[in-house]
């Protein structure tokens, strides 16, 4: 045991020794001194941190990259994101099929008779986040306008009709008629017998032509006996064999897919003295894609660099979202200067020149679309109306797409890369522009994980309206909300009447909005009511709709004209205006929904969809739908948004 003797004998008892007559440190001034380090340690650690994560960030706004842009990266293996690059899809080059002029045969029916034509028809594939630029000025977006406005439709004589099954030549014109089933008119000539047939075939063998259709019905004749030595008539010219070499396999034409692979140029012009790297960056490519493409090009190049006017043209093998390098060209102006493309075994080796594009010699117009920074993407309800009116299609057409996908998209959100929309629409000539006339037959829409496909569909009244590929109405029966701007203040059920102080059954929804405000009716049907309520609802409108279902809206200022008993009223049109009219403490509509007599929940019931068609109109829809699909190459839908 060390007693306190033996402690200060091994530690002692003299003062420390201090050199150039310096006195023993404070220990507040020791402590001060500690303070200070730490503080400025800690400064310095979050600046340098700072710095750090603006670097890694490269200017980006988020921290977590958004599922669609992981969607679109691609995962081949040959271009596996390495330590340091950057999380983002190569730019989508432009691919041949993102717009077509056909020319289809349609069908129009004219009293008894049917009128057959040939038509020009666009199909345009659109990649909304592209940097479309509209040709048109287009409206602001309104809630209230998508809904309430007025469809624009072609003159009768203008009518696009169903497509028919078969090709035309010129405008033919039919007539049906009901097959006769009791007495003819005509007289029945007896059967020919196969000498006749001979002789028939023989007498006429001059008129026939190799591969003529005449003699296809007489597969039961032995074609030798036709043989002579003078070979007047010989039906086995159509006839060959096909030799096949060995170990060779002949497969059937295979239908374009969104997954199948389609090869595309993207073309890079350098608009000053650039780095190949930086070049491909700027358009979009990810660094290891860059510095690897660069690596291959650079030794034949002579250089890693492009000069100013130099052209860059990558080949690139695309199959959905995903894109692989497969060759890359150089030019400089318009003389080629190197190409390096893949081998057998991927590696890049020096190859001839692709064919020429035109492409190369206006690759400084400034008319080329890229994909910008996700951060940089526009509303979706901009994306819509630039791509639309960029690809052709008019303001009116546009304004119905917009009506069509209301149900399903929210057009103030920010666009996604992965957003696209497929249209096919008749169009006046192969310029491909659409004209008042013109008419959407079809329209496939992309939003995030959310697609939506409809087509057209003219009924024997000749009414047209959009159906989904079951023949329902991609219209909403009934909308949930008369006042697309008002805001939600009051639900359905028990509350305290602001007015009559006790508690009170809430039997509708409340949407707050400036007086005046205009108020649209929910869904098609037939005014029962409209005027004053005695029992406090004010200026009251009550619309009856198809199956027992009827709306009503209240507190009006005042109701609009026409809107009155036994009137029609149609989903979006205005029936009138918020008030406060009524036992009412402020401007608002108080909107009902009445189901079978009993007042229901408008927010919470579920709705059924639009018409759906049924029996002979169905089958009608369904034939026209398929001659669509097989003209479009389309393929079944793994998902379509509900209503």
């Amino acid at each position: 045991m060390m007693t306190e003797k033996m402690m200060i004998r091994s530690l002692g008892n003299e003062p420390p020794l201090l050199a150039d007559g310096r006195r023993a440190p404070d220990k507040r001034e020791v402590s001060l001194r500690w303070l200070s380090g730490t503080f400025l340690t800690g400064i310095t650690s979050s600046v340098l941190m700072g710095v750090a994560l603006f670097a890694a960030l490269d200017g980006r706004q988020q921290l977590a990259i958004p599922a669609e842009a992981f969607a679109s990266i691609n995962t081949h293996e040959d271009s596996a994101v390495t330590r340091g690059g950057r999380l983002i899809a190569p730019a989508i080059a432009a691919k041949p099929s993102d717009r077509a002029i056909m020319e289809v045969s349609t069908v129009v029916h004219d009293g008894d008779k049917e009128i057959v034509r040939r038509q020009p028809f666009s199909h345009v594939k659109m990649r909304l986040a592209a940097n479309h630029v509209a040709t048109e000025d287009y409206p602001d977006f309104d809630a209230l306008a998508i809904f309430a406005a007025d469809e624009a439709q072609p003159a009768p004589a203008a009518r696009t009709g169903a497509i028919y099954g078969s090709d035309v030549e010129s405008e033919v014109s039919l007539k049906t008629v009901p097959f006769p089933t009791g007495k003819s008119d005509f007289q029945a000539a007896p059967g020919m017998t196969l000498d006749e047939v001979e002789e028939n075939v023989r007498s006429n063998g001059s008129a026939l032509t190799d591969g003529a259709t005449q003699v296809a019905a007489l597969y039961y004749v032995d074609p030798q006996r036709f043989s002579n030595e003078d070979n007047d008539v010989d039906l086995t010219s159509g006839l060959s064999a096909r030799v096949l070499e060995q170990n060779m396999t002949v497969s059937a034409p295979e239908s374009i897919t969104p997954q199948t692979e389609e090869f595309a140029d993207d073309i890079v012009p350098a608009r000053q003295d650039v780095t190949i790297v930086k070049a491909l960056m700027d358009s979009g490519y990810p660094e290891p894609q860059a510095k690897m493409l660069s690596a291959n090009l650079a030794p034949p190049l002579g250089s890693d660099e492009l000069a100013k006017g130099d052209v860059l043209r990558v080949g690139i093998i695309q199959k959905g979202e995903q894109a692989k390098l497969i060759r890359a060209s150089v030019y400089r102006g318009t003389r080629h200067l190197v190409t390096i493309a893949l081998d057998d075994k991927s590696r890049f080796v020096e190859a001839s020149e692709p064919p020429r594009l035109d492409a190369i010699a206006t690759a400084f117009d400034d008319n080329s679309l890229s994909v910008p920074a996700g951060q940089n993407l526009p509303r979706v309800y901009d994306g819509i109306y630039r791509a639309a009116l960029s690809y052709g299609m008019t303001k009116d057409m546009t304004a119905l797409i917009i009506k069509l996908l209301a149900a399903n998209v929210d057009f103030q959100a920010q666009l996604r890369p992965t957003d696209f929309l497929e249209a096919f629409f008749s169009v006046a000539d192969s310029s491909g522009r659409a004209t008042p006339n013109s008419e959407l037959l079809y329209v496939n829409a992309r939003f995030g994980d959310t697609v939506t496909r409809f087509y057209r569909f003219q009924d024997v009244d000749g009414n047209v309206d959009y159906f989904d590929q079951d023949g329902k109405s991609i219209r909403q029966f009934l909308l949930r909300n008369p006042v697309p701007n008002g805001i939600f203040k009051s639900g359905f059920g028990m509350r305290r009447h602001p007015i009559l102080g006790f508690a009170r059954m809430h039997t509708g929804v409340d949407w707050a909005a400036p007086r005046g405000t205009p108020i649209i009716a929910t869904g098609n049907g037939t005014v029962e009511k409209a005027g004053w309520d005695s029992g406090g609802y004010g200026n009251q409108t009550i619309v009856r709709h198809a199956n027992g279902y009827e709306s009503s809206y209240n507190h009006q200022s005042a109701i609009a004209k026409g809107i009155v008993p036994g009137a029609k009223v149609r989903q979006g049109q205005v029936i009138g205006w918020v008030g406060t009219t009524g036992e009412s403490t402020g401007p608002h509509l108080h909107y009902e929904m009445i189901v079978n007599g009993t007042k229901v929940d408008p927010l919470r019931i579920r709705l059924p969809g639009g018409k759906s068609l049924a029996g002979e109109a169905l089958a009608k829809f369904q034939d026209e739908r398929k001659r669509i699909d097989t003209l479009l190459n389309n393929q079944p839908v793994d998902q379509v948004a509900s209503k």
